[in-house]
C-alpha cells in the first residue's frame, strides 16, 4: 500500500510549488491543518473547492477522481491558448488519502476581483449588474461556440463574473464536462444550451428558494433570455451579405459592426454569385476583444473589453486637446504615450488604495469618466476631467488616498451613462 500524501504534482513555472499542503488530508478536512486557507467568494460546486494563499496570489484547489484532474487541467490550458475567457489553469495533483484513495486535484489561479452569481444579488449597491450577466452569459456562449468548444454544463454557479466598465463579462471556471472540436454542429450548440437554459432556471430557483429574488419574480424565463440574445448575436456575426461589386465599401462598414460589438475579424471571404455582379460577404471573427488588444498595444495596461472601449476614448479625446493646444494633429501612439503620464498614472496614484468593493484600477478610472458624464449632463455642459476626479473623490471616501471608511462607495456607483443603462 502507497503511503498517504502526495504522488505526483504537476505546476507550471512562477506559481508555488503546493507541497507544503496537507495532501494526505481530503480537502473537506483541511481547516485546520494548514494556514494558507483563505475564504473567497464562490459559487456551488459538486466538488470540494478550497482557496489557499502565497505570496504570488490565491489559488483554487478542486478535489476530483484522478483521472478528471489532469483531463480539466488540458482543457483549460487549450482555452487559454485559444485566448478564450476562462480561470487560468496552474497545475493538477495525485494524492493518496490516508484511507489509500487515490484522488486529483486541479490548481488554478484565483480570478482576481472576479464575482459569482450569488454575490450580484445578495450584495447591496450591486443591483444594477443583474442584467448584465444576461448579456454576459450570451456573450461567453458565443465566444466559447465560435473556438469550437461544446461546454456541456453551462450554468451561473459555473461562472465567475468582472465588473466591466458599467456591464458584467463572463468567465468559464468548470470545465469538467467541456469539449473541444475543430467547429460545432448546430445540434451541439442547441444541446449546450438546452443546458444552459434549465441549469441557470435551476440556479435562480435555488436563490429565489433562500428568500433572493429579482423584482416581479424575473427569474422564470431568465435562461430564455439568455438563448435569444445569444441567438441575435450568433446571427450577427455569422451572417453573410451580398452587395454589388462597386460597393467595396460595405466591407469596411461590416469589420467596423464586428469591432464596435467587440470581435476582432481574422479573415473575410469574398464569393462571386456567379454573373459576376455581385459578391457575398462572409467574415470569420477571431475573439470578443477587439478594443482589449487596441488599448494594450497602445499602452501596456490590460482591461476587459468595455473598459478599454471606454478608456480608448478617453485617449482619443485626450488627443484631440493635444491637437487643439498644438495646433496640428498628434499620433495616437504619442497621444496615449502622454496619456499615461498625464492622465492614468496621476488619477490611479490620487485614488490609491483601490478597495476591494470597488473593482480593479481600470473600473475605477472607467467609474470617473461616468461621474464625469453624469456631472457635465447635470451642467449641461463638460466640466473636464480634473473637477470630475475631485468631486469622485469627495463622494467616495474609500477611494480617496486611503482617507475614509469606504461606506459611500460601497452603498452607491455612480450613474451609469446611456449605453451602459438598460
Amino acid at each position: 500500500m502507497e503511503p498517504p500524501g502526495l504522488r505526483s504534482i504537476h505546476v507550471r513555472p512562477t506559481h508555488p510549488d503546493f507541497l507544503d499542503l496537507p495532501w494526505a488530508l481530503p480537502l473537506e478536512s483541511w481547516r485546520g491543518a494548514t494556514n494558507r486557507l483563505v475564504e473567497m467568494p464562490r459559487g456551488l460546486s459538486r466538488h470540494e473547492v478550497l482557496f489557499v494563499s502565497y505570496g504570488t496570489g490565491v489559488h483554487a484547489l478542486k478535489e476530483l477522481p484522478e483521472p478528471l484532474a489532469e483531463r480539466e487541467y488540458d482543457l483549460l490550458v487549450r482555452l487559454e491558448q485559444r485566448d478564450l475567457p476562462a480561470v487560468a489553469p496552474v497545475g493538477h495533483a495525485h494524492v493518496v488519502l490516508e484511507d489509500g484513495e487515490r484522488r486529483g486535484a486541479l490548481i488554478t489561479r484565483f480570478l482576481d476581483a472576479s464575482l459569482p452569481f450569488r454575490t450580484l444579488f445578495q450584495s447591496p449597491g450591486l443591483e444594477r449588474y443583474r442584467d448584465r450577466l444576461i448579456d454576459a452569459m450570451a456573450g461567453l456562449l458565443v465566444r466559447l461556440h465560435l473556438a469550437g468548444v461544446y461546454w456541456g454544463d453551462c450554468s451561473l454557479s459555473n461562472v465567475l463574473f468582472r465588473r466591466d466598465a458599467g456591464e458584467l463579462r463572463a468567465y468559464l471556471v468548470d470545465a469538467e464536462t467541456s469539449e473541444i472540436h475543430d467547429a460545432l454542429s448546430d445540434g451541439q450548440r442547441e444541446h449546450d444550451l438546452a443546458i444552459m437554459e434549465e441549469n441557470v432556471e435551476g440556479d435562480l430557483a435555488d436563490l429565489a428558494a433562500q428568500g433572493t429574488r429579482w423584482p416581479e419574480g424575473r427569474e422564470i424565463g431568465t435562461g430564455e433570455q439568455v438563448r435569444q440574445r445569444y441567438a441575435a448575436l450568433w446571427a450577427e456575426i455569422t451572417r453573410e451579405e451580398s452587395f454589388p461589386v462597386g460597393e467595396t465599401w460595405r466591407i469596411h462598414d461590416r469589420i467596423r459592426a464586428l469591432n464596435a460589438l467587440g470581435f476582432s475579424v481574422g479573415e473575410i471571404e469574398l464569393l462571386s454569385d456567379g454573373d459576376g455582379r455581385r459578391l457575398r460577404l462572409r467574415t470569420m471573427v477571431t475573439d470578443r476583444d477587439y478594443h482589449r488588444h487596441e488599448f494594450h498595444n497602445l499602452t501596456g495596461l490590460v482591461a476587459e473589453e468595455r473598459q478599454a472601449e471606454q478608456l480608448l476614448n478617453d485617449i482619443r479625446e485626450f488627443r484631440l486637446q493635444l491637437s487643439e493646444e498644438q495646433g496640428r494633429s498628434v499620433p495616437l501612439s504619442v497621444a496615449a504615450f502622454r496619456w499615461l503620464a498625464e492622465r492614468w498614472e496621476p488619477t490611479i496614484a490620487r485614488l490609491r488604495p483601490v478597495p476591494d468593493d470597488r473593482g480593479d484600477p481600470a473600473e475605477i478610472f472607467c467609474q470617473v469618466l461616468e461621474h464625469k458624464w453624469f456631472l457635465s449632463e447635470r451642467a449641461q455642459r463638460d466640466i473636464g476631467f480634473d473637477a470630475a476626479l475631485d468631486d469622485y473623490r469627495l463622494r467616495f471616501p474609500g477611494s480617496t488616498d486611503g482617507s475614509g471608511d469606504g461606506s459611500a462607495a460601497a452603498s452607491r456607483e455612480p450613474d451609469p451613462p446611456p449605453s451602459a443603462r438598460s
